[in-house]
């Protein structure tokens, strides 16, 4: 709003605050329908049913949320859901979820994603979806979980990862870095590993206030935010949609926490490639599949560089992509400008990877071309690929 308001933001700014009195919002809250098709312990896969007399049709994409966070980051709100987006388009969309996590689940580890979760929820969606292939998309540990498990059962039936402000350097983490000499001080035995141990894990308090840490200079200005942008009923709207996200935060098991801590905080295990699972190694460069990796221009918890760590460690994929979009960690995948960037390029990639989709040429030629219209101008992008760069042109 302008230091003097205008007169229509005068009536809007009226006519949201009498919205948000009468009916609580501003936001359309409401959830894609859907429909369980699979589920076990902390695995619960979702088909989401096609919209009005939209027709599904080409390769389904699997939605892979992280530990911890709601699977509302991917269906947010009406007009910023990545899930609305596919559905829409006519996409197979599918997404797995884990429900809430509670103590008796505390010797649950990493393996349970790596070797159970993921896999057969890959496995269910392509049985669903008519034994097609499956793009996989995780964003922050949903990435790297989908990673390790595609990396060590090469025979799954995936036709792309995508991997969404995923950090695997966390050297380069600055909320991290500054805190390893601490971490490692007490060999293991220290008030973090006692803390975990004897709560069974993360619980959901903790793990709501460290996200809200990572945005903390938001978390200051957000009174003066909300003031000067009370005539805009879109940015009111996703406020409220973040808040009901960050109210949702779901709790870690104890021992994947354990693992967590050990092996990527204090460890930095997987910023070489190779990661220690049971009586084997998973290596990256196992992955056989084109994988396309997303870095948030302001994401403070997986900075770009902790992210673009991955692109060397793929050296068995037979291409790529690396691109630096506008938002931080949850924006760059569910913000207001991942209608015209992330999502933009996601489609083009699934499209670029689905051979068998019906016009799959007038479907990729449409999607570089908003593609060129929107990211491809931006000189901060990174490219590493030949069809990254072609969009440069």
């Amino acid at each position: 709003m302008d230091l003097i308001p205008k007169p229509d933001q005068v009536v809007s700014a009226a006519s949201n605050v009498a919205h948000k009195m009468l009916y609580g919002g501003l936001a359309d809250l409401r959830p894609m329908p859907r429909t369980l098709i699979d589920d076990g312990t902390l695995r619960e896969v979702y088909h989401y049913r096609p919209s009005g007399t939209v027709k599904e049709t080409g390769d389904p994409v699997l939605l892979v949320t992280p530990l911890a966070a709601p699977a509302i980051c991917y269906d947010l709100r009406r007009g910023c859901s990545l899930v609305e987006h596919f559905v829409t388009g006519g996409r197979p969309t599918y997404l797995v979820e884990y429900g809430e996590v509670s103590f008796r689940n505390r010797n649950l580890g990493m393996e349970h994603w790596i070797d159970e979760v993921v896999p057969t929820a890959i496995r269910e969606v392509s049985a669903h979806a008519g034994g097609r292939p499956v793009h996989v998309i995780g964003w922050s540990l949903g990435g790297i979980f989908s990673l390790l498990a595609a990396a060590d059962s090469p025979d799954l039936p995936i036709a792309s990862l995508t991997a969404v402000g995923s950090p695997i350097d966390v050297s380069l983490v600055p909320l991290v870095a500054p805190l390893r000499p601490l971490l490692n001080w007490f060999n293991g035995k220290g008030p973090i590993t006692k803390g975990y141990q004897l709560l069974g894990g993360a619980p959901k308090p903790l793990v709501k206030w460290a996200f809200q840490l990572s945005s903390f200079q938001k978390m200051v200005t957000k009174p003066l935010a909300l003031a000067s942008h009370i005539d805009d009923t879109e940015f009111l709207a996703q406020i409220e949609a973040v808040d009901r996200f960050t109210d949702n935060m779901i709790a870690y098991p104890g021992r994947t926490f354990g693992q967590l801590y050990h092996r990527f905080a204090k460890g930095n295990q997987l910023a070489a490639g190779d990661f220690e699972l049971d009586d084997r190694t998973i290596r990256l460069s196992d992955i056989k599949v084109p994988v396309l990796v997303f870095g948030g221009a302001t994401d403070g918890i997986a900075p770009v560089a902790a992210v673009k760590a991955v692109v060397p460690l793929l050296s068995g994929s037979p291409e790529v992509r690396f691109e630096i979009v506008p938002g931080g960690h949850l924006g760059m995948l569910t913000g207001r400008a991942a209608r015209r960037t992330t999502w933009v390029v996601m489609d083009e990639w699934i499209s670029e990877w689905s051979p068998d989709d019906e016009d799959p040429a007038d479907k990729l030629s449409s999607a570089k071309a908003a593609v060129a219209a929107t990211i491809g101008t931006n000189p901060s992008r990174r490219h590493t690929s030949s069809a990254s760069r072609a969009l440069k042109k």
